[in-house]
């Protein structure tokens, strides 16, 4: 047997390769189940290729980019108060120097001295003043900075002017102006020196409240971040887990179907292909061996039913062959003493003997034949009385008498006959040899309120041990002695029984014999031919 291949388009780009298949695998199928499965392959593959590798790690990167301006938002606001401390810092300073600078001024204008320290305290104020010009502007505004700067100059003026007054020599006549200035000069002075100290204290109250702000701000965007960031990955997360679930849910109920006997194939459910699809194929391929392995097991039944009715075929073959040659050795030995009617009858019976001979010939062939399955509305009546027929001899020949008790008005079924015919056989043949010594086969059928038929298959053998019940429909399970059977008959009747979406269950006691209950839905076309195969979405 040579191999056989399909073209099957990877899910790797640029890695398009024939996958070859095994002897009586997909090779074996009908041409209809090929051309599904290459439909689906292809469906399957004309898809854009998005990976879960690739999403994975594309949520990794929206994930890193969110927590990287996270951090770097932190890093600005931190810098920020970093920034607003430092100017605060300064401005204390400014603040201090120009308290210093008062402080002498008192002492100068209380005491008469200070007042050369009091000039260098301001020219210090003045210098700090213009080291935070930069961030006052920002804070403050210009004009804001350059009022506070016109002002301590002003100030810084009215010392020196200070300083010149007391450098005059006194004299009478001069003491009252210079009195007089002097007093002016003081009055001014003191009215600088307390927009000054105004104006610093105004300053870090506001640089405090900048300060207090931008941390409070810290703290909200540090809540509100993790908060963002507890939220995407939890999104992150749960789209990941339903791009596994999801799928994972789809193929165990594909798993479920299939078990149940429909091999139809996967086709997409989604735009793109993913690690999934590989599977998809893979269980595809799958599924159609398993239904060309299942035809084969059905033919190896078949053939294991055909080998057991053997004894029974040469019976029904031996009689009119027997038939036949008696007349043949009497009209060869006698024939001119014959009359013309007497030879016609003799030729008649021959006939009819060649006939009865064929017919079974015809029969046996018909029931071994491979056809490809063809689903119609049928009477279950007609399939039992076939089946029947096919065991007769069988049943004869092991004294086993049959017992049909089948309503004439038992609604159609939806299915096989083919199929049903076997499951029967194997059904009419296991009750056979349950009887080693005669009994009866009965077969009951009636109606169930679920829009169903139930037919039961009833023998009064030797009975199955209870420890054996729930085995009797595995494959290669027999309790026969070797050679006496395969095994495969009830495996195969619970295989086609599900094919037809219908149940096959057993009740039996060891010495009183067995029961068999096949259950199948009614026909909803009567009389209709509806062979297809269904699609599922993967």
């Amino acid at each position: 047997m040579t191999m056989t291949a399909l073209p099957f388009q990877s899910s790797e780009p640029g890695n398009s390769h024939t996958v070859p298949l095994p002897p009586h695998g997909v090779a074996s199928l009908a041409d209809e189940d090929r051309r599904l499965l290459a439909d689906a392959e292809r469906a399957l593959d004309d898809r854009p290729r998005i990976t879960m590798s690739l999403r994975i790690g594309i949520s990794m990167l929206l994930c890193f980019l969110l927590v990287a301006g996270v951090v770097v938002a932190s890093m600005v606001l931190v810098s920020r108060v970093g920034t607003l401390q430092e100017f605060l810092d300064k401005a204390s300073t400014y603040a201090l120097e120009v308290e210093n600078t008062r402080r002498y001024e008192k002492n100068y204008l209380l005491y008469g001295t200070g007042l050369d320290d009091a000039l260098t305290q301001a020219q210090a104020a003045h210098n700090q003043l213009r080291s935070i010009k930069a961030s006052m502007v920002e804070v403050t505004g210009p004009q804001v900075f350059e009022r506070m700067e016109e002002n301590l100059e002003q100030y810084d003026r009215s010392l020196e002017r200070l300083a010149e007054l007391a450098r005059q020599p006194s004299a009478t006549s001069q003491d009252l102006r210079t009195q007089e200035l002097r007093t002016l000069v003081e009055k001014d002075l003191r009215r600088r020196g307390a927009q000054l100290i105004a104006d610093a204290t105004d300053l870090l109250e506001r640089e405090r409240l900048r300060l207090r702000t931008a941390i409070r701000t810290s703290w909200i965007v540090a809540a509100s971040s993790l908060l963002f960031i507890m939220l995407a990955m939890a999104l992150v997360t749960y789209t990941l887990t339903r791009q596994v679930s999801d799928p994972l849910r789809r193929f165990a109920g594909y798993t479920e179907r299939i078990a149940d006997g429909d091999f139809s194939p996967i086709l997409p459910a989604r735009r793109y292909r993913d690690e999934f699809s590989r599977l998809a194929v893979s269980i595809n391929r799958m599924l159609f061996r398993l239904k060309d392995r299942e035809a084969q097991l059905a033919r190896t039944s078949r053939m294991a039913a055909v080998g057991t009715l053997t004894a029974g075929i040469a019976h029904e073959l031996n009689n009119p062959l027997n038939n036949i040659s008696l007349n043949a050795e009497a009209l060869h030995e006698g024939l001119s003493n014959y009359t013309d009617d007497q030879k016609l009858k003799m030729l008649a019976d021959i006939v009819s003997q060649v006939e009865r001979a064929s017919a079974t010939v015809r029969n046996l062939l018909d029931f071994t034949r491979v056809e490809k399955p063809v689903v119609v509305s049928l009477s279950v009546e007609n399939v039992v009385r076939e089946a029947r027929r096919l065991v007769a001899n069988e049943a004869e020949i092991n004294r086993v008498e049959f017992d049909l008790k089948l309503p004439l008005d038992l609604p159609k079924v939806q299915g096989n006959p083919r199929d049903l015919q076997q499951m029967f056989l194997n059904l009419f043949l296991n009750a056979i040899q349950a009887m080693p010594n005669g009994g009866v086969l009965t077969v009951r059928g009636k109606t169930t309120g679920d829009r169903a038929i139930e037919i039961e298959v009833t023998d009064t053998g030797v009975g199955i041990p209870e420890e054996n019940i729930g085995s009797v429909f595995d494959p290669f399970f027999t309790t026969k002695e070797v050679g006496a059977g395969t095994g495969l008959g009830l495996a195969v009747s619970y295989g086609i029984v599900q094919k037809h979406n219908g149940t096959i269950t057993v009740r039996s006691k060891l010495g009183e014999g067995t029961t068999f209950v096949v259950r199948l839905p009614i026909s909803s076309i009567e009389g209709g031919v509806g062979a297809s195969l269904s699609s599922h979405r993967g």
